[in-house]
């Protein structure tokens, strides 16, 4: 079984009310990866991601691209042990 990792990663540009949050869910979903997705009040997307380290570096870069509709500034991660997250949803 491959280790598991952990990234804490924040998106900066224009990321909210571009659909980025929703993409970032099916797109984690589809790969199997478990975590989360918020927005902030300062505009930027936070997110953890947690899985196989290939599958956890893969989310990382296409948060530098994210929704169609995104125009992404800088992509911001920290990898780390994970804390047993399960499944992948949006938070409020």
């Amino acid at each position: 079984m491959t280790d598991r990792v952990r990234a804490h990663v924040f998106v900066s540009g224009r990321v909210q009310g571009v659909y980025y949050r929703a993409t970032t869910r099916d797109t984690a979903r589809e790969k199997g990866v478990d975590g989360w997705v918020r927005n902030l009040e300062d505009g930027r997307v936070e997110a953890v991601f947690e899985g196989p380290e290939g599958d956890i570096r893969d989310m990382v870069a296409w948060c530098e691209t994210g929704s169609r509709a995104a125009e992404v500034d800088g992509v911001d991660a920290e990898y780390g042990e994970p804390e047993g997250i399960e499944g992948f949803e949006v938070r409020w």
